[in-house]
């Protein structure tokens, strides 16, 4: 049996920002000189950028331990546009010599963060003045971390798969004002990758746009649950709010998997029970369900309410097709219900 290598990233709690998920790359074992001299080496690409420094050390949150990047730069800049952030980017992994994996994640990952302020500000990206996002820490990040992953081999042969993000509430200030949590930007990176987001669990911005951009880049799987695996090693990134009761970590796993046993075997069985219908009906139903793209469709025999013989509907689906399916599964068949059952296939 074949296995392959799995990193979760559970950001259910305290959301993920850049410097939270580099901390938990870290944490796992990433080359710390090897990181933070490439975060640093970021200056020499971004125009008015002095210096830029890279802190990591081991914090308490909450009497759990974690580890905390801090990014102190010393810069001059009222913004940057979006074509200097990407080229700053673009330089940057051309002078390191990054491999075409990691040079992909990272263009990919700042392209995803321009794309949302276009849509945001509603410019092209040459006009659009990027303030907090045009800082050198956003390169420094977005470096930073597709590094570590390189370095921990998380780039090759694994898949990373990440829980819903947390991205906090209330209203935060920004260089355009006060805008509600998450961030505008925050909102459409999550938004056009259609990622799962959960808000809370406190008044704060507990997702950032860098962070956002990472995770849809970096993930190939949404689990609402830790799926199959074998945790080898676990990293916990900080951040640098206080949270109160919270603790502001992202926690990140290392893992082994059985590739035969992960999550494109998730499966999910729609059921129904139809005493009423006919067999030209039934029929009829199993054969609109296949050419819409269930997996298998049955047909069991039972006894209903009230002894009355009946048929189940049973289908296997994918969970993209639950809600498609479930719906032509009741227009077909006139039932007034669907059981949705989640599955896990092992082969």
């Amino acid at each position: 049996m074949s296995h392959k290598k799995i990193l979760l990233i559970d950001c259910q709690v305290a959301g993920i920002a850049g410097n939270m998920l580099l901390g938990a790359l870290l944490d796992l074992g990433a080359d710390m000189e090897k990181v933070t001299c490439a975060m640093e080496s970021a200056k020499d690409f971004v125009n008015g950028c002095n210096s830029i420094d890279v802190v990591v050390k081991d914090v308490m949150q909450r009497e759990f331990r974690a580890k905390e990047v801090n990014v102190v730069i010393d810069e001059e800049f009222d913004y940057r546009t979006g074509i200097e952030i990407m080229q700053a980017v673009k330089n940057c992994a051309e002078s390191l010599e990054l491999s075409d994996k990691a040079s992909k994640m990272a263009l990919g990952s700042v392209k995803t963060l321009m794309e949302a302020e276009i849509s945001v500000h509603g410019a092209r990206l040459e006009d659009v003045h990027l303030h907090e996002i045009g800082s050198a820490d956003t390169v420094a990040d977005i470096i930073g971390n597709v590094i570590a992953l390189e370095d921990l081999g998380a780039l090759k042969d694994t898949i990373i798969c990440s829980t819903a993000v947390a991205v906090g509430g209330g209203f935060i200030k920004i260089s355009h004002g006060i805008v509600p949590v998450p961030s505008p930007a925050t909102l459409e990176i999550l938004r056009s990758r259609n990622f799962p987001m959960i808000g809370g669990p406190v008044e704060a911005e507990l997702t950032t746009p860098t962070g956002a951009s990472l995770l849809v880049n970096l993930t190939s799987k949404y689990v609402q649950f830790y799926p199959l695996m074998k945790a080898e090693v676990v990293g916990f990134g900080a951040g640098c709010t206080d949270l109160g009761a919270v603790p502001n970590i992202v926690r990140v796993i290392l893992g082994d998997t059985s590739a035969s046993d992960l999550l494109r075997d998730e499966i999910y069985v729609l059921e129904t029970n139809v005493d009423d219908a006919t067999g030209e009906v039934i029929g009829h139903a199993v054969e609109k369900l296949s050419e819409a793209g269930a997996i298998d469709v049955c047909i069991i025999p039972v006894f209903t309410k009230k002894n009355r013989p009946g048929q189940m509907i049973k289908a296997i689906v994918s969970k993209e097709d639950v809600k498609r399916l479930s719906r032509l599964m009741m227009e077909e068949t006139g039932t007034l219900g669907v059981r949705v059952l989640p599955c896990r296939t092992i082969g």
